[in-house]
């Protein structure tokens, strides 16, 4: 335990609670199996983040293989015992632009889920990944015809349509192939989802899905198109947004869609509803998501209910979960670089220890992006220092370059220590970037106190190879 805990800093935001032990894990921010061993260094599935760093260097991203294998199945298992009960199938799509490698999908393939795909890129991997087509869906508000042909010869499950003007082209598409393709139509619900802005994605006045004015357009179209033989509408879809806590809005938008089922089809209904993913994780001790069987059950009532008061069966239901798989399993490991205390205002009595790291806004721009908190810890060792409230920035030319805003770390804190930043297995791997000529950090797995590597770090071999400029003057071009 800490020596000396520490009390409120004036200058800590109201939801940052002071530790009563700066070395404790947190078990609902870090993977299974999380912890410290004799030495005080954080260790996972028996692999310490020492060992790691030596062998891999830093930034590194770390990801939990057991974590991610337990909660997709903890998803695949609330929802089926759900649903079962209704008379209905549920289908769990891993959203896969949270965190995409072969090796994941297959881990999530294995574990009886499908995977989401919204580019070629991401098409081509699971692809490549070995990921069957029946296995697949494909999203996107603005498919290319690359893409449609891509999918369809490879016999993607379901294409969602976003667009009524996207219906011919699909519909063209399964031609040129020769076969019935099925569709959902992906639909504007009008709900607000209780989280940041760009990350609601259901509300009007913005680029996803067929407002309720083009709907009739859309629905007859693809009526036409499964008169002709090349489409088959199944359902209709919704995705309110991501990191969501509550499922207030979930419920709201199987409310709609139910009643756009009645009004599209009264007679025959439609076999698949599709409702989307979005369920938040924690990513600081304030946070306090919802377990997955609450969920689970939340949607079974609402849908169960809302068939029953349109007077439609209940269909089957597929939901895209992504960061709820994949995020409490990763974490961040970094090399802190330079540690200097600086005054928060001109009278230069309050201050607040920065802590500088090897990585930053380039392999995790959500703090930026969206003002997304994160919690850390030293992961190095032990501390019996005071926690003083911090800062842990990263090393690029941006005074936005914030790695975790507000965080308790041990006083003591200095160069060479080890920094892990909790809950970055979803959206900083796929959202990072080369800003500055940053090389991106590797992917590594632990794997049963094995750690293997997923994505190879980047060199500076690789920057420069892509610059024609440069791989011209060696012959390169």
């Amino acid at each position: 335990m800490s020596a000396n805990p520490v009390t409120r800093e004036a200058h800590a935001p109201d939801w940052l609670t002071p530790p009563v032990d700066v070395n404790a894990i947190d078990e609902q921010l870090w993977p299974d199996g999380c912890v410290r061993d004799h030495r005080g260094v954080v260790t996972v599935a028996g692999v310490a983040t020492d060992a790691l760093a030596a062998e891999q260097g830093s930034p590194l991203w770390v990801l939990d293989k057991a974590t991610v294998i337990a909660q997709a199945r903890a998803v695949r298992d609330a929802f089926a015992s759900n649903f079962a009960p209704l008379g209905a199938r549920a289908r769990i799509n891993y959203a896969s632009k949270a965190l995409l490698t072969a090796d994941v999908l297959r881990w999530l393939v294995a574990e009886g889920l499908s995977v989401d795909v919204s580019t070629i890129g991401e098409l081509s991997i699971a692809l490549a990944a070995g990921v069957p087509g029946p296995h697949l869906e494909l999203h996107g508000n603005n498919k290319s015809d690359e893409e449609l042909d891509l999918a369809i010869t490879h016999g993607v499950s379901t294409i969602i349509i976003d667009s009524a003007d996207e219906v011919d082209r699909v519909a063209a598409a399964a031609v040129r192939a020769g076969v019935r393709q099925r569709v959902q139509l992906r639909v504007v619900t009008g709900v607000s989802a209780h989280t940041h802005e760009f990350l609601q994605t259901a509300g009007f006045d913005q680029k996803f899905g067929v407002p309720a004015t083009d709907l009739a357009k859309a629905v007859g179209l693809l009526r036409a198109a499964e008169a002709a033989g090349s489409l088959d509408f199944i359902g209709l879809h919704s995705h309110i947004g991501s990191q969501i806590f509550d499922t207030d809005g979930f419920v709201q938008a199987i409310n709609a869609l139910f009643a756009l089922i009645a009004e599209i089809a009264p007679t025959t209904g439609l076999s698949t509803l599709n409702l989307g993913g979005g369920f938040g994780i924690a990513y600081t001790s304030a946070d306090s998501p919802r377990s997955i069987d609450a969920i689970a059950q939340d949607f079974a009532e609402a849908v169960a209910a809302a068939a029953a008061r349109h007077g439609v069966p209940v269909p089957d239901i597929a939901i895209e979960p992504g960061r709820f798989i994949v995020g409490r399993a990763g974490f961040t490991l970094y090399t802190v670089g330079s540690v200097k205390r600086v005054p928060v205002d001109a009278t230069g009595e309050i201050t607040r220890l920065y802590v500088a790291v090897d990585g930053g806004m380039s392999d995790n721009p959500r703090p930026e992006l969206y003002g997304a908190d994160y919690s850390a810890l030293l992961a190095s060792r032990n501390s019996d220092a005071p926690a003083t409230l911090s800062r842990v920035v990263g090393k690029h030319c941006e005074t936005g370059d914030i790695v975790v805003r507000d965080v308790y770390l041990p006083a003591d804190v200095a160069p060479g220590d080890l920094i892990a930043v909790a809950a970055t297995g979803g959206y900083t791997f796929s959202l990072s970037s080369n800003y500055n000529m940053l090389p991106r950090p590797a992917v590594v797995a632990i794997d049963e106190g094995t750690a293997r590597v997923l994505i190879r770090r980047e060199t500076i071999a690789d920057l420069l190879s892509r610059d024609a400029g440069i791989s011209a003057a060696y012959g390169e071009a």
